[in-house]
């Protein structure tokens, strides 16, 4: 290989880095469980300190906080560790916006396991086994409603500001994979003239009817259970949310699908999808764009669509019109189609 004066000679560092990132999310993981974050900030600092605290080994405990003092979560003088920024707000439990419970279905070996042979699934064009992600009655769907709530809840609340959801007009809201439940009632919290219909597998509801519940809204949270593309819908809805579903799914079941929503809409009523969804060049940004490998791993025919392959699916179920709005904070979009 020819090299030019004073060019840096290339590494395999990366490569190397990338082939070992399991350990990454291993350790991760592994923090969150022993919870060490939250120890830290209970202002247990060194290793023998947080092995008593988090029922651990000395030496382990050593090992795992040096590892994470790498990965950039924790910092370390002499012998003490100390919470990063991030850390501090994102992975201690006592913090308002902590995330930790994300690994319950993001490190779920379930999840895992769909990238064990991705040159296969390459290959086939899809799951390699079975339905994957869009099994009926997946119980990984169950995991997601207990775990990803709290990552929902921003946008959520972004979502609601979007729709003037204060203004407090009488909407009939269709939740439709409800899991969590957190965008409907959401909804329903910003405008009391609101009700939700909440539609997914019977196990899965139970979370979103917990919600519900915590929030006092179950006099207005009611139930469809049962698969979204079989269960009568109802019609007269002002809203129809889409919450990160089509995605799991190939354009010629979401068009078909997309009828079914738009019958469902009463005259002038919206579909609110949110997605992610890559610009057209497919590659940026970064997490959306990679996000159709995940599709590609755990389901036959899903994708990362950009706004055009959605504007047009809902153009072709009869919608007049699409927006996109990206959230200012998160990977995905919001996309408002007109009935």
């Amino acid at each position: 290989m020819a090299m030019t004066a004073g060019s840096a000679m290339p590494s395999p560092e990366r490569i190397l880095s990338t082939l070992n990132a399991y350990q990454q999310t291993a350790a991760l993981q592994a923090g969150i469980e022993l919870d060490v974050f939250t120890a830290i900030g209970e202002g247990k600092q060194t290793a023998a300190e947080l092995a008593k605290r988090c029922a651990a080994n000395e030496r382990g405990m050593r090992i795992l906080c040096d590892f994470l003092t790498v990965m950039g979560f924790l910092a370390k003088s002499e012998d003490r560790y100390a919470l990063t920024s991030e850390s501090a707000l994102f992975l201690d439990r006592k913090s308002s916006a902590c995330v930790a419970d994300a690994a319950g279905f993001l490190a779920l070996p379930e999840m895992r396991a769909a990238f064990k042979d991705v040159a296969s699934a390459v290959r086939k064009g899809g799951v390699i086994e079975g339905q994957g992600a869009v099994e009926d009655n997946n119980p990984i769907w169950v995991a997601f409603a207990r775990s990803m709530a709290v990552l929902q809840i921003p946008q959520a609340e972004m979502l609601a500001g979007m729709l003037n959801a204060s203004a407090g007009e009488k909407w009939k809201v269709l939740d439709i994979a409800a899991g969590h439940g957190m965008y409907g009632l959401t909804l329903a919290k910003h405008n009391t003239a609101a009700e939700i219909y909440a539609l997914d597998w019977p196990s899965v509801l139970e979370v979103a009817t917990g919600n519900a519940k915590a929030m006092g809204l179950s006099s207005r949270h009611y139930l469809i259970p049962g698969s979204a593309f079989e269960v009568p819908f109802g019609s007269g809805y002002d809203i129809i949310l889409l919450t990160n579903f089509l995605h799991h799914f190939g354009k010629p079941a979401n068009e078909a699908f997309l009828r079914k929503v738009h019958a469902a809409l009463a005259p002038g009523g919206r579909a609110v999808t949110v997605e992610f969804v890559p610009n057209e060049d497919r590659i940026t940004p970064p997490a959306a764009a990679t996000f159709s490998l995940t599709m590609l791993a755990a389901t036959p025919a899903g994708d990362a669509y950009t706004f055009t392959d959605l504007d047009g699916m809902f153009k072709a179920a009869g919608f007049s019109s699409s927006e996109q709005i990206r959230f200012p904070v998160g990977p995905e979009s919001a996309v408002i189609s007109k009935k």
